[in-house]
């Protein structure tokens, strides 16, 4: 097997089976910031990426795709139910996410995530050269910087948590604590969105370890009686705004996003919810703001119409489907409620649109609506701002999401108080347009100044440290 000497490890490889063929043709690129920011480097430094092709139960050798050497982990459908839809995300999603539903802590599910893990570091440690990066990716794979340490001491390694980590209080009901803080230990640098969340982080270490830890660094004992020291910080991710940028310039999308608002009726004001359907999203609460301003008669159906896409998640995971059925009656209510023949209050879209299409919807949107009751950041704010070249349209942002650390020009919420949604609601669609410019011209500059490339930039300029550290 051919080594590399930048490898990324992610629960899924950055390509999609796009077909029953052979060869490279039956795979496409995936869409999402990570595989944006990190695919240039992989072709620069001909890396590797290890992760799971998606599918259960399918076996597929390492190949070369586009510059890329991807190496793929087969998990069964057991191992997809028990360690994927089991432990990451009915256990840890949940817990981490400030237990807005309840995790649940099944012994059966711990023991398949501690295989799989094992079976990821495995993958690593085999395909990457000596003295390599490791760059390992969120929190599926939380016990693998651990056992690829101990596979492979000779490596520098790095972990990004893309969610939030949670306070102490909340972190400490999980059985397997110390095994987890253990193998996040396992990176030489660990990466978080925001600054509360490496606190957090840092506090459970202290607590649970007892190890030292003073500004961003964590004294870590090795094996043989020495100390290491790991970096825990924040490094916030973000978006490829110039190709949102460019989608938008474009005059086919601009086109569409005028077709849409025509569809729609051509409503004064057109709202915009774009989310997973998730829990964590604040979806229901949204729902409900706008639903009591139409019943309050401060918007009106004829003005106003929100537009909702709920791409699908999880649909296997009980909390999931009892979130849809909730969702789709609320809308449903609504709509019979203050729909009238030429005017619906909300067109609620349960399905995934390509990423021209999401631009297109962003022109279209007077208000974005970002009511996440946890985020690790919420990039679907950025993407609006980057798309907004007119220098129009209104944030609503929730405090709770990564994002409102740097956006600080948007009308924060607390989407918990849903009369304060609905008075940011009632602002952001009467605000006039030399106030939207301001704010807007100031949220594009943060977007702009801090891109994806930025992020993985300053990431890996850390790992590079601490490499020469060694040397």
């Amino acid at each position: 097997m051919s080594t590399a000497d930048f490898v990324v490890v992610a629960n899924r490889l950055p390509v999609d089976r796009s077909g029953s063929g052979e060869g490279d043709e039956q795979w496409r690129t995936s869409p999402g910031g990570l595989v944006t920011a990190l695919a240039p480097v992989m072709r620069t430094t001909e890396g590797a990426w290890v992760g799971w092709p998606g599918q259960a139960d399918v076996e597929v050798e390492p190949f070369d795709f586009e510059g890329m050497h991807l190496v793929p982990v087969t998990l069964s459908e057991e191992d997809v139910e028990l360690y994927y839809e089991g432990f990451a995300n009915d256990t840890i999603w949940p817990l981490y996410h400030d237990v807005i539903a309840a995790p649940r802590y099944r012994r059966e599910w711990w023991q398949a995530y501690v295989r799989v893990n094992r079976r990821f570091a495995e993958a690593a440690a085999a395909v990457a050269a000596d003295g390599a990066t490791v760059w390992v990716q969120d929190y599926q794979l939380q016990l693998v910087p651990r056992m690829l340490r101990e596979l492979r001491p000779d490596l520098v390694i790095g972990y990004f948590h893309h969610i939030p980590f949670p306070a102490y209080g909340l972190y400490s009901q999980l059985p397997w604590r110390r095994q987890v803080l253990e193998g996040l230990l396992g990176a030489d640098v660990i990466g978080f969105q925001r600054v509360a969340d490496a606190s957090n982080f840092a506090r459970a270490v202290r607590r649970q370890l007892r190890y030292e830890t003073k500004a961003s660094g964590i004294r870590v004992p090795t094996d043989d009686g020495r100390e290491r020291l790991a970096l825990a910080k924040a490094f916030p991710i973000s978006i490829d705004a110039d190709d949102y940028i460019a989608l938008a310039q474009r005059p086919d999308i601009q086109a569409r996003a005028a077709e849409i608002r025509e569809s729609l009726g051509n409503p004064k004001k057109v709202l915009l919810g774009v989310d997973r359907l998730d829990y964590t999203k604040g979806i229901r609460h949204r729902l409900k703001a706008f639903g009591e301003l139409l019943e309050d008669g401060r918007l009106a159906v004829e003005d106003v119409t929100l537009v909702q896409v709920a791409s699908p998640s999880r649909e296997r995971v009980a909390a999931y489907v009892q979130l849809r059925d909730e969702i789709e009656l609320t809308v449903g209510r609504i709509n019979g409620d203050y729909d009238t023949m030429d005017h619906t209050a909300i067109r609620y879209l349960h399905q995934a649109f390509p990423r021209e299409e999401m631009v297109a919807l962003y022109l279209a949107a007077d208000v974005m609506l970002v009511t996440a009751l946890r985020d690790g950041m919420n990039l679907v704010a950025k993407e609006y701002v980057a798309s907004r070249i007119d220098n129009r349209g209104v944030l609503v942002l929730s405090e709770f999401a990564g994002a409102a650390d740097e956006l600080g020009t948007a009308l924060r919420i607390n989407p918990h108080d849903i009369e304060g949604v609905k008075d940011a609601i009632v602002r952001a669609v009467e605000m006039p347009a030399a106030e939207q410019g301001r704010r807007m011209r100031s949220l594009r500059r943060k977007v702009r100044e801090h891109d994806v490339n930025d992020w993985s930039r300053e990431f890996l300029e850390a790992l590079d440290a601490v490499r020469r550290a060694r040397s």
